[in-house]
């Protein structure tokens, strides 16, 4: 009896044995190998056949891009230069080093391109408060304030009065928007302050900015808009573009969903309107149309037409991206902002509109980056933006021929700016945790 007990006796260890390192096979880059590329026979094939194809597209391309032609003036001496190396074909990069700061700047003066780099360091450091608020020092809110009245001014220049009159236009329609919002409705007050803003604008800004300029003229030297061309041309049109299509977007789907019957069906009209109608098409009723309902004699510049159909064409795609974040939030947001006693503007601007706008991030983040890509549309109607440019380029004799390496340095440029974008949006959207409500 005792033996059998003895038996069926379970032992345990009462020290734990040590921790081994886990197979070579299963860690490190063979372990990753292993599992992503070769976890079974198919995955395997298509592993080396797609190896096989990225190896011969490498063999290739590699020998065309290393091309030694940088130092060429013409397509005939690249070509010359690429047979003296023993290839057979490469890249012409000499029209890249003599036309590159035309494809930046289009015929924008010479002497005077300190001027868009200066507005272009000033956007960065006027975005960066905004966009890093945890690493950059609000003081700097001030050149986002100041930013989108000196920009102008650098670009076109004149005299500096007038974009002091447009910001002091600002200023007055504040006041006025504080002094009636203690007597009437908050809506009316900001209706009022908005009218005599326009007002400003268009009776009065003008006329004191050139009674200020004949006193003390101090000004820069005018640039026409037919000079601006290349990135600078699209870098003026997108920003103008994003910034503006924001607040507008917002307000077109608040109106999509108000109450008021007037207010929504013309919103719901302007949005169906705006993303029924293809992007030229608005951008020829910029070109030559507009003008035909303006007073004769009216100069209404051509890339404010441009920015003005850039902007409620991205807005209204702006607004049905807000909506969706604003039908995403639960009703009981709603209930709790009206549970705390607040009126509608607080209520969207203290609960309902931070969450809608934190979801709807990646959705705002996409239509930015495809309102800057569209700005090379501009082409259709004989501006020169980097494709126009391209083609003038090309129809020189000297390089009539050359395709591939303009489209290169274009398209590696606006990767730059829309990948920073899209790479911004995956912070944000880690920063504010979106996927975690």
């Amino acid at each position: 009896m005792s033996d059998t007990h003895a038996e069926t006796v379970l032992f345990v260890r009462e020290t734990m044995l040590p921790q081994q390192e886990p197979p070579s096979s299963s860690t490190g880059a063979i372990g990753w190998a292993r599992q992503n590329l070769f976890s079974g026979w198919l995955n395997s094939v298509i592993t080396v056949v797609a190896g096989l194809f990225i190896i011969g597209l490498v063999l290739h391309i590699v020998p065309w891009f290393v091309s030694p032609t940088w130092m060429a003036t013409s397509l005939n001496e690249c070509r010359d230069m690429v047979t003296a190396a023993g290839h057979t074909d490469g890249a012409c990069w000499g029209v890249i080093r003599e036309r590159w700061q035309q494809l930046l700047f289009g015929f924008y003066p010479p002497e005077l391109y300190w001027r868009p780099v200066v507005a272009l360091l000033m956007l960065f450091v006027a975005i960066a408060p905004v966009l890093f608020s945890d690493f950059v020092s609000r003081k700097l809110l001030v050149v986002t304030a100041a930013f989108p009245f000196v920009m102008p001014w650098l670009l076109w220049g004149g005299t500096v009065w007038t974009p002091v009159m447009a910001a002091l236009g600002f200023v007055i329609g504040y006041l006025v928007f504080r002094g009636f919002s203690g007597r009437v409705a908050g809506g009316l007050a900001l209706f009022i302050a908005a009218i005599v803003a326009v007002l400003w604008w268009v009776l009065l800004s003008g006329l004191v900015a050139g009674a200020f300029a004949s006193v003390l003229p101090l000004a820069l030297t005018e640039v026409q808009s037919r000079a601006f061309g290349g990135f600078m041309l699209s870098i003026t049109i997108g920003v103008a573009a994003i910034g503006c299509s924001l607040p507008i977007g917002i307000l077109l789907a608040l109106g999509r969903q108000s109450d008021l019957p007037l207010v929504k069906y013309m919103c719901v009209g302007f949005i169906e309107f705006i993303r029924g109608v293809p992007l030229i098409t608005l951008l020829f009723v910029a070109s030559t149309l507009l003008n035909i309902f303006l007073p004769p004699g009216t100069n209404f510049d051509i890339i404010v037409r441009v920015i003005i159909m850039d902007t409620l064409f991205a807005s209204a795609y702006m607004a049905e991206v807000v909506r969706g974040g604003l039908a995403a939030l639960p009703k009981g947001q709603y209930e709790g902002a009206d549970s705390l006693g607040l009126n509608y503007w607080q209520a969207q601007r203290l609960i309902i509109m931070p969450q809608a706008l934190k979801i709807s991030i990646p959705g705002i983040v996409s239509t930015f980056i495809g309102v800057f890509k569209d700005t090379t549309l501009v082409s259709i109607i004989s501006m020169f933006d980097p494709i126009g440019l391209s083609n003038a380029i090309r129809a020189n004799q000297a390089w009539n021929g050359v395709y591939w390496e303009l489209f290169i340095f274009i398209g590696a440029i606006f990767f730059v700016f829309c990948f920073s974008m899209s790479r911004y949006s995956m912070y944000l959207e880690k920063k504010l945790q979106t996927g975690h409500r």
